[in-house]
């Protein structure tokens, strides 16, 4: 059976998991930043990077709706500011955690600030990825990096997303995923027994929990969906051009889609 969502330990269901999943976001997001790109040795920037140059083409119209879901501390909105012409609609940048947002709205002010009058900025909101405050059909593009594979619901979420696209619009998901082979057999070894223990080196305990997060962070990706099964969520859910390109031997890779213009 195709999985549904986050399972975090502990939660029995999916307001549960969804409580435990911010709950453990809220905690951490103090070394997150640092965690991030220790664990990836910095090749998570180069995910980015990459993610946001596949939308330059939406990125690059001034009147574009751009939401960065799951945004956490920003990292990707700043990537996809970047590509954005001065004077263009702002990026909205949401998350439910309200500590990681803190820290994403501190960078989205600092950027604007030291680019200038007309510079591409982002509005930050607390929102929650499956009840999103926006109008149905409002949206020209959704990108979430790390971020989908916490969904409490993974079909909730691509029906969200489905609703506050336009037609013609785009979805990329940055996610981690499996690889195999012998370097997926190596990354195995790292991400699930040298991780977990770099994690507890740099953010100490979190709230208690001896393992929390870092054990969390390898059960949640190997128990996430396969490339081909998320695929064919996306195309039963009506979306239209399902691609998923892998980054750096298969670690990450992006999914991308677009809400077809005609029903």
């Amino acid at each position: 059976m195709p999985a549904s969502g986050a399972k975090p330990a502990g939660a029995t269901d999916e307001a549960g998991a969804a409580r435990a999943v911010q709950q453990m976001f809220d905690s951490i997001a103090p070394r997150y930043d640092l965690l991030n790109h220790v664990l990836s040795a910095n090749i998570d920037r180069l995910w980015w990077w990459r993610a946001a140059r596949r939308f330059s083409s939406v990125l690059s119209r001034p009147d574009a709706q751009v939401l960065d879901i799951c945004c956490g501390t920003g990292d990707m909105t700043m990537a996809l500011l970047r590509r954005r012409p001065r004077g263009a609609e702002p990026i909205l940048a949401a998350d439910f955690s309200r500590n990681m947002l803190a820290r994403g709205a501190r960078k989205f002010g600092s950027a604007r600030h030291g680019f200038g009058p007309g510079a591409p900025y982002a509005i930050p909101i607390e929102a929650d990825a499956l009840h999103l405050p926006l109008r149905a059909q409002s949206l020209d593009l959704i990108v979430t990096a790390f971020g989908f594979r916490n969904l409490a619901n993974y079909q909730a979420g691509l029906d969200e997303f489905f609703r506050v696209l336009k037609p013609g619009g785009q979805l990329g998901i940055l996610e981690f995923s499996e690889p195999g082979g012998l370097i997926g057999k190596a990354y195995a070894v790292y991400f699930r027994r040298v991780l977990p223990t770099i994690g507890r080196l740099i953010c100490g305990p979190v709230s208690g929990s001896v393992t929390g997060p870092y054990n969390y962070l390898p059960t949640s990706v190997g128990s996430f969906p396969p490339p081909p099964e998320l695929l064919a969520m996306m195309r039963t859910t009506g979306y239209a051009d399902a691609a998923w390109q892998p980054y750096t031997f298969g670690i990450a890779g992006l999914y991308t889609a677009t809400r077809p213009t005609v029903s």
